[in-house]
Parts: C-alpha cells; sequence; structure tokens
C-alpha cells in the first residue's frame, strides 16, 4: 500500500481556463510589460499504466501536439529484470487525449519504449528494446520505432545492431541515427561501438543520408517540408580539446546535405529546435572550444546569439517567427537565465519565487514561453509561464489550485497555450484517469 506522503513524478496537462488571445506578432516582448493578467490553467493528471511514475521529454522532443494530444512514458507494473528505469519497471510509450490514455507498447515479448516526438498528423516516432542482448555491449538492443494506427513499426538500421527516430513530420517521414557494421571509437548512436548514420525513412525504406566527411552523423529533426536537420563530423581526426573529431551542423534537402559551419567552434552539443522553414537552433562551441553559446541557422547564416556575460549557453526551440527561447549564462557565470530572442534582440526572462535560475524550453507562435526555474544545484523547482512580458510560477495559475502537485518543469507548449509539465505528487491521489479498456 502506499504511504500518503508518497513523492512520485508525474505527468499533467494544464489545459487553458480561459481563452487566449492571440498575440500581435510584431510586438517587442521588452515593451510588452502588465498589458494582460496571465492566464490561466486547470490541472489534469494524465495518470500512467498501473506503475509509479510517468515523465516527458526535455531539449529536442516534443511531447504535446497542435491537436492537444499528450505523449509520455509511463510506468507499467510489470517488472524489468534490465531495470533500464532506476525503479526496475517496463515503461512504456502512452497517448493521452479526451481523458484516455492509451498504451502504445512496445515490439514483441516484454519490452521498454520511450517516445520523442509527436506529430500533428498524431505519428509518434521514438525506440523499443526488441528482445535481444546486443552482443558489443551486453546491454538491450534497441531499434528505431514508428508508432501508428496501433502498430509498433520497426523501421530498422543501416546494417548496424541499433537504432533511435528523433522526429517524424506529417507526411509519416521518420528522421534520426541507425548503426552501420563499421567499428567506431565514438559509439554516438545509443553507446554502440559503430558507425553513427543520419538517416530518412520512407514507406518502409531507411535511407543513410550521407556525412560532411567523418564518419558520423545524426539526424535530429525533419519539417513537413521534407527537410533534416543534424549534425555530422567533418574529418577523423581526433580534436584534443573536444576529444572528438570537427563536428558541423547540417542542413539535407533533395538529395543534398549542406555544410552549415560554424561560430568559432568545432563542436555542436546541441541541435535543439527546427521550424518549417528551415530554421534550426541549438548549442555550438565558440572559438577554442572552451564554451558554447546559443546559435540560429536563420536559412542563410549562422549566428551567434550570445549569452548575458557568461561563457555558456543553449537555444532549444523556434517557433515559425524564428523568434527562439533557452538559456544563458549571466556574467562571471553566475546564474542562469532563460532567455527570449527575438529580431536581434535577446530578453532575460528571469526567474520566479526567488529561485537563483531559469531555462526556457518552448516557444510558440503567441510569444509564450514555458520552462523551467532551478535552485543553485540546477535541480528542476518551478515550472513557469512567460507572456505579454512578464513571468509567472505555472503553480499559481492552477484554477482551482492544487497542493498535492508541485509543477517542477513545464517541457511543452502548443499553439492553442496548452502546456504540458513534469511534476511531484507530494501526495497520493486515489483518483487517477484510467488507461483506455480498448488496449
Amino acid at each position: 500500500m502506499r504511504s500518503q506522503n508518497s513523492i512520485l513524478s508525474i505527468t499533467v496537462l494544464a489545459w487553458t481556463a480561459f481563452g487566449i488571445p492571440m498575440a500581435v506578432p510584431a510586438q517587442d516582448p521588452s515593451t510588452a510589460v502588465n498589458q494582460a493578467p496571465h492566464h490561466h490553467y486547470k490541472l489534469i493528471d494524465t495518470g500512467t499504466l498501473g506503475g509509479a511514475n510517468s515523465s516527458l521529454g526535455f531539449e529536442g522532443e516534443r511531447d504535446i501536439n497542435n491537436r492537444g494530444t499528450v505523449l509520455s512514458l509511463a510506468e507499467t507494473t510489470i517488472p524489468d529484470p534490465t531495470c533500464f528505469f532506476p525503479d526496475c519497471f517496463i515503461g512504456h510509450t502512452v497517448l493521452w487525449h479526451d481523458g484516455v490514455l492509451r498504451d502504445l507498447g512496445a515490439l514483441p515479448a516484454v519490452n521498454n519504449s520511450g517516445p520523442l516526438w509527436i506529430s500533428d498528423s498524431g505519428l509518434v516516432s521514438g525506440f523499443s528494446e526488441n528482445g535481444v542482448t546486443d552482443p558489443l555491449t551486453g546491454a538491450p538492443e534497441f531499434q528505431a520505432v514508428l508508432f501508428t494506427n496501433g502498430k509498433v513499426i520497426n523501421l530498422g538500421s543501416l546494417g548496424g545492431n541499433e537504432s533511435t527516430a528523433y522526429s517524424v513530420n506529417n507526411r509519416g517521414q521518420a528522421v534520426g541515427c541507425a548503426a552501420n557494421t563499421e567499428p567506431d571509437a565514438f559509439g554516438f548512436c545509443l553507446g554502440v561501438p559503430q558507425q553513427s548514420r543520419a538517416f530518412l525513412w520512407t514507406d518502409g525504406t531507411m535511407k543513410d543520408l550521407g556525412t560532411l566527411g567523418g564518419p558520423d552523423a545524426l539526424a535530429a529533426f525533419n519539417n513537413n517540408r521534407g527537410q533534416v536537420a543534424g549534425w555530422s563530423l567533418v574529418d577523423s581526426a581526433v580534436n584534443p580539446t573536444t576529444g572528438i573529431p570537427t563536428q558541423h551542423p547540417f542542413l539535407w534537402e533533395n538529395g543534398n546535405m549542406r555544410d552549415l559551419g560554424t561560430i568559432g567552434g568545432t563542436a555542436v552539443p546541441q541541435i535543439n529546435g527546427f521550424n518549417d522553414q528551415g530554421q534550426i537552433v541549438g548549442g555550438m562551441n565558440v572559438a577554442g572550444d572552451r564554451s558554447f553559446h546559443p546559435f540560429l541557422w536563420d536559412g542563410q547564416s549562422l549566428k551567434d546569439l550570445g549569452t548575458f556575460g557568461g561563457d555558456f549557453g543553449s537555444a532549444n526551440s523556434i517557433n515559425e517567427f524564428g523568434d527562439v527561447a533557452g538559456w544563458a549564462f549571466t556574467d562571471v557565470n553566475q546564474a542562469v537565465h532563460a532567455f527570449l530572442w527575438r529580431e536581434g534582440t535577446m530578453t532575460d526572462l528571469g526567474t520566479v519565487d526567488g529561485d537563483p535560475n531559469s531555462e526556457a524550453f518552448v516557444v510558440n507562435t503567441r510569444l509564450q514561453v514555458v520552462g523551467a526555474t532551478q535552485d543553485h544545484n540546477f535541480n528542476y523547482v518551478h515550472a513557469f509561464l512567460w507572456e505579454r512580458g512578464s513571468i509567472a510560477d505555472l503553480n499559481g495559475l492552477i484554477v482551482p489550485a492544487d497542493a498535492t502537485v508541485q509543477l517542477n518543469a513545464a517541457v511543452g507548449l502548443n499553439e492553442r497555450g496548452e502546456i504540458v509539465a513534469q511534476g511531484t505528487l507530494l501526495k497520493w491521489r486515489s483518483a487517477r484517469l484510467p488507461a483506455d479498456p480498448l488496449r
């Protein structure tokens, strides 16, 4: 029997309780302070598959689409002998929509699966164990999968042992990384010592997109125009500072992989966002490879978005207008603050409740930004919503207030203003949303 003060990780949906007016696209966020109160939300616990926990993805993943369907990972009550997840229960990819939680399952046998992306057409990409032990690692093998129409489609690999699918567009094209049979010391794809290659999967066929000259590449995103964004090694010579060969971002379209260059450094720690305009954001090393900054490929050139005076920062999201959200260190690396970059100006979004740090995860075209504040150890503390020039603790915008849940990080946001957040269940609640009775 569960303790009345169990602390559980849960996935929640903050559903708009009041209508959201459209933001004026040309509005300068730095001058929009307090034009209207923050919108208020009702809280929905999307539940689990009988286990204690459920969880969302963070940077570079999509947890909610514009139809209000929520994608998450939920625990079952099935013991997992390999303990892939910390408390040793099998986890499955699940969808929540209109009060129903649907188990999308995994590849045949008792296997874990995990979600990475949901398209507006309802397709889900991710990975699943396949019931085989990888002889190169001694751990369970993972395969890229597409969840569609009640099926789990194994996308395969490029001859190697493992793969994963990071993104899928409305046309059913999936991208990710897959291992081939060539030995590789870097193990970029799921830690497998085989070359990692960027792939595009279409209509049952996995295509190797090639590289920019080095042995490895990874496709992080694709959009509804069929473009692909990712990174590739450009040579095989290991840089003594980074420990890997030189790495550049790429844009692939119409069979060609375009090298987007650098902002001075030789590594791309993060590619986190890609829109239908072909614009890319993430984090990239600057000259000397001792620090990295947020970057934007605006379709024409690569831009260093800068920081608030510190050495590090990264961009986590870009909307269809080219507005960018992320995080950056302040002067002398004293703190990390969430930012909104728009038309050449980086706005510091601040923090809430006296927390020293903050990070922005998503910006939509209404110029709403969601994210999380952090304590001095960079643990997520309070989910936040920034809109119309001011930031607010999302916990204080819930109507009616719910003292049983602490929302720690708002990681998903759609164009309707619906938010998904990771929370801690402070007291066990007997009423949880049921799983789909048809499963």
